[in-house]
This record gives structure tokens, C-alpha cells and sequence, in this order.
């Protein structure tokens, strides 16, 4: 009985295994169709009755994404991006010593671990979804590179009560195309990204205006849009390495 219990986890390990490395894999290339939290924004309005629910969004490509939104996205979420693994060990560390000493609890979620949440995961917080979350990120930045993922994070961050991405947010916010966006609708757009539910794009209240100039001041203090460039160093390392069909190409000598 043991060993049959036993044979049947390495099954459903080995399964999962095989299935998530070849899920991320995929999408490298192919954009995602939907989203977890899409998935999951569905199943609660009809939960509730509300059959008319209907989640609005659009793949944009990344070329045709304003460098405003993306240096934004990285100022106010994940200002290490472009040189981390998927976590932020300093951030991590800091909101242990906040919980520890009773304080506020400051997001320590990089953007590598949102796309992995956004995509595969379910709202909330417990110790089994973190541990996968962790697992999925480590998947995500091994096989992607950092152009790729934070072009599907700009296509699936919530941006308000069923608003995803900003090829759905420029043109039902700002009543243009995603290429458009300027520097301040994209820390706008930022600055609403902690709780797009309750913060409010259409009608920015007090404290998110401040959140708006603070996400334009350190834009600037990283250098504003050529910080980007580290993002494509990164990308253009593992486009080197790795071709469209998955195979290794030797390095040049």
C-alpha cells in the first residue's frame, strides 16, 4: 500500500512538474489566452448573481506599449527588475522586520512573482499558494526574459474592477492606444496598482495623486525610460542562448 501511495505522488509530482515547465515554456512565445484572476473574476460575479460581469482585455505587443508605462510599472512595483532573479531579498527582508514589529506591512512582490500569481494563482495569502507562487517565479525567470515578462504583467495587471491590462486601460481611461500613454497617465496607472478596486484611475483622490508624483520622482532618480535598456540587455543575453524552438546555441568565443 505504501508503495503504491508512494508511486502515486511521484505521479502527480512528476505531472505537475512536467506540466508547469511546459505551460511557462509556452507562453514564452504565445500569449496567454486568459488568466487565473481572470478566471476567478468571473466565477465571483456569478457567484453573486452577476451574469453580465465581463473582464475587458487586449494583448498589446511589447513594441507597441509606451516606455512610459513600462518604466512606471518598474518605479513604483519593482524598481530591481532588470538585475534580479525574481525576488527582491532586500524588500523581503524589510517586510519581515515590519510584521515583526507590528507595523504596516509594505508588498515585497516583485513583478516576476505578480505575472506568476496573476497567471496561475488565486487571490489571498497562505503558505501553500506562496510556495508555488516561489516555484512558478523561479520557472518564469528561467525560461523567460525580463522583456517578455513584463510585457505579459503590463497585458494582465488589474488596472480597475475588471479592467486588464493597458491594452484595455489606455483607451477606457485616457481614450487612446496603449503606444500613447504619456509619463504621467502611466504612473497613473502605476499608482492605482496596489488596489485598482479601491483606488481609483478615473478619479484620482488625494492620496493617489501623491503616489503619482512620488512614482515620477523616481522614475527620474533611475534615469527615466533608458532604464529600460537593462531590460533589453537581459533579453538580448537570452536570445542569445536560447532559439525560438528551445534549442542551446554555443556561446561565441
Amino acid at each position: 500500500m505504501w508503495r503504491r501511495l508512494k508511486r502515486l505522488l511521484a505521479w502527480i509530482v512528476g505531472g505537475f512538474f512536467t506540466l508547469t515547465v511546459l505551460s511557462v515554456l509556452v507562453l514564452r512565445f504565445v500569449p496567454p489566452l486568459t488568466s487565473a484572476f481572470i478566471v476567478h473574476g468571473y466565477v465571483t460575479a456569478w457567484s453573486q448573481g452577476d451574469w453580465g460581469w465581463r473582464a475587458l482585455q487586449t494583448w498589446v505587443p511589447y513594441d507597441s506599449i509606451s516606455t512610459n508605462a513600462k518604466i512606471a510599472v518598474i518605479a513604483s512595483e519593482d524598481q530591481k527588475f532588470p538585475t534580479h532573479h525574481g525576488f527582491d531579498l532586500d524588500q523581503i527582508d524589510q517586510a519581515i522586520e515590519e510584521r515583526e514589529s507590528g507595523r504596516r506591512v509594505r508588498g515585497a512582490s516583485t513583478i516576476s512573482q505578480q505575472v506568476a500569481k496573476n497567471l496561475y494563482l488565486w487571490p489571498g495569502q497562505s503558505f501553500i499558494r506562496k510556495g508555488v507562487e516561489a516555484y512558478l517565479t523561479v520557472l518564469i525567470e528561467a525560461l523567460w526574459p525580463k522583456r517578455r515578462i513584463l510585457e505579459v504583467y503590463l497585458n494582465f495587471a488589474e488596472f480597475g474592477p475588471g479592467i486588464y491590462g493597458v491594452g484595455a486601460a489606455a483607451p477606457h481611461f485616457f481614450r487612446h492606444s496603449p503606444a500613447q500613454i504619456t509619463p504621467s497617465e502611466g504612473a497613473l496607472l502605476a499608482a492605482v496598482l496596489p488596489s485598482p478596486k479601491h483606488l481609483k484611475a478615473e478619479r484620482p483622490s488625494a492620496y493617489v495623486q501623491r503616489r503619482i508624483a512620488a512614482i515620477l520622482a523616481q522614475e527620474a532618480a533611475l534615469g527615466g525610460p533608458s532604464y529600460l535598456r537593462r531590460v533589453d540587455a537581459d533579453t538580448a543575453s537570452k536570445a542569445a542562448n536560447v532559439t525560438p524552438e528551445g534549442n542551446r546555441r554555443r556561446a561565441p568565443h
